[in-house]
């Protein structure tokens, strides 16, 4: 069931309105069900996959909780190898397979290893992760095992963020499932705000945008190196828009049932370095990757080449977490090779700076550090969006072919774009780079976590000016196609 659908749109207030009305003791049974339906909307017999790995860890949590010694490893083993099996069998046979097999055929063709026909259970990615989480804090004893299974169940199933997160940890979210949760006007006008906000990232801007990008990166060979830059730097704010905007959606669904979950962006495309992004960037899958991985690697706290080689390891499991194909693969590498260099260059950097006295131009220096910054972000979403490697080395070929000539012949560049196939209309480009501008714009004053709670606390005629503003662009000019969110394929 999609946020941007119909069905939702009497799914949500249904389920609330219960909510609110039932006895607080059976309102976690409610959300169960609630939630196990929302998710059988896509495929419903994959419900069985999720309550396989459901029972697998909630017994594997008390198994740790009572266990002492070496047994307590072996039960989280036991429970990580469930879960990274159910990913590897469903996500990643096929791709690992398929490599294996080209390896087979520089030696014995008549070998090959089968393909599945299997369809990815939507939204895998992040509840295994959820769920991982939940028997890695209660193997470190920062989580009490959960003795109820429907509590633990609604956990890892609970319906705003089952499909696309935010990933939880089960100390920010178990404990609220036995809250009780009063009716509050002013928060459930709030959450009902930014519900309101993710929408219009979503139809308005995302889906919008999403007409330029993919008629460009839908035959790249049709397209000049300023149009392939162009479809490049407004895919890197529609992936922004579609990715925050169902986070918006998931944290105000939450909100107005009283629940609070982690925030997930933070302005990433004002971010003054590759860290600084991964700070603001999908916050809980890197907070994860940090906390799960990063730091029992040995992190920071390490050799230099050590440290290099960590950032390189977690980034490219990154990459291969968002998706099966060596485009993500490269993805993820490349972010780590960004921050690699960050390392080995921190001191001649800092050199370079103190040298040429570059601090004193302020918050040009800022400004440029936020504009490098984004271009290297925005080269690497080429891989992520490219629909395969072949396409991914056509548009890098173009680009590097079409930089000199950009910088020498800038009009000539601005003339081309918007030309070619029917898709790429120069209205469509016009009124994507204005929605990129008052976006941008709305961030820089307000900051993107304070946006909703400063126009809330506005006077009344701004406030219902600006959601009247929204409810009509998304009814006038959002794409109702009910297209997906981006990450669902995660």
């Amino acid at each position: 069931m999609l946020f941007n659908s119909l069905e939702f749109a009497l799914f949500f207030p249904f389920v609330t309105l219960l909510y609110f009305v039932l006895p607080h003791r059976v309102r976690w049974a409610l959300l169960l069900g609630a939630s196990a339906w929302f998710y059988m909307a896509f495929v419903p017999v994959y419900i069985l996959i999720l309550g396989f790995t459901i029972l697998v860890d909630y017994v594997a949590g008390l198994l740790i909780e009572n266990a002492a010694g070496r047994r307590r490893g072996w039960y989280l083993a036991l429970s990580v190898l469930a879960n990274v099996g159910v990913l590897a069998v469903f996500k990643y046979w096929n791709f690992l397979a398929t490599n294996v097999n080209d390896v087979f055929l520089l030696f014995d063709p008549q070998i090959q290893v089968p393909l599945l026909a299997l369809l990815l259970p939507i939204g895998l990615s992040f509840h295994t992760f959820q769920a991982m989480s939940y028997t890695i804090e209660v193997y470190r004893g920062t989580q009490p095992a959960e003795r109820n299974l429907g509590i633990y169940a609604l956990y890892v199933l609970f319906y705003p963020q089952l499909v696309a997160g935010p990933i939880e940890r089960p100390q920010n979210l178990l404990h609220q499932f036995r809250e009780v949760h009063q009716f509050d006007a002013d928060r459930v006008f709030a959450g009902l705000s930014r519900m309101l906000a993710g929408l219009f990232k979503k139809l308005v801007i995302a889906d919008r945008l999403a007409i330029v990008v993919n008629g460009v990166y839908g035959d790249p060979t049709a397209y000049s190196a300023g149009t392939l830059l162009l479809a490049t730097w407004l895919y890197a704010v529609q992936i922004y828009c579609d990715f925050s905007g169902y986070s918006d959606i998931a944290l105000g669904a939450a909100n107005v049932m009283g629940f609070t979950l982690m925030e997930n962006f933070d302005r990433p495309y004002f971010a003054t370095s590759i860290g600084d992004f991964w700070r603001r960037w999908h916050i809980s899958l890197s907070t994860w990757f940090k906390d799960y991985l990063y730091v029992p690697l040995g992190g920071s706290r390490t050799t230099r080449w050590r440290h290099v080689r960590n950032l390189l390891i977690v980034f490219m499991i990154s990459g291969l977490w968002h998706g099966a194909a060596w485009t993500f693969v490269i993805w993820g590498a490349l972010h780590g090779v960004y921050l690699a260099c960050s390392v080995v260059t921190s001191r001649l950097r800092q050199q370079l700076v103190a040298a040429l006295h570059l601090n004193r131009l302020g918050w040009g220096l800022t400004l440029l550090r936020t504009v490098v910054t984004f271009n290297l972000v925005s080269f690497a979403w080429i891989f992520f969006r490219a629909r395969s490697l072949s396409d991914a080395n056509l548009i890098v070929q173009r680009l590097a072919a079409g930089a000199w000539y950009t910088v020498v012949h800038p009009i000539a560049v601005l003339a081309s774009i918007g030309g070619g196939v029917s898709l790429l209309t120069t209205g469509e480009v016009a009124w994507s780079i204005v929605l990129c501008t008052l976006l941008f714009m709305t961030q820089m004053v307000r900051g993107e976590r304070r946006v909703v709670p400063s126009l809330a606390a506005s006077p009344v005629w701004l406030r219902w000016s600006a959601y009247y503003t929204m409810v009509l662009m998304i009814l006038l000019t959002g794409v109702f196609g009910r297209q997906s969110f981006i990450y669902f394929q995660f």
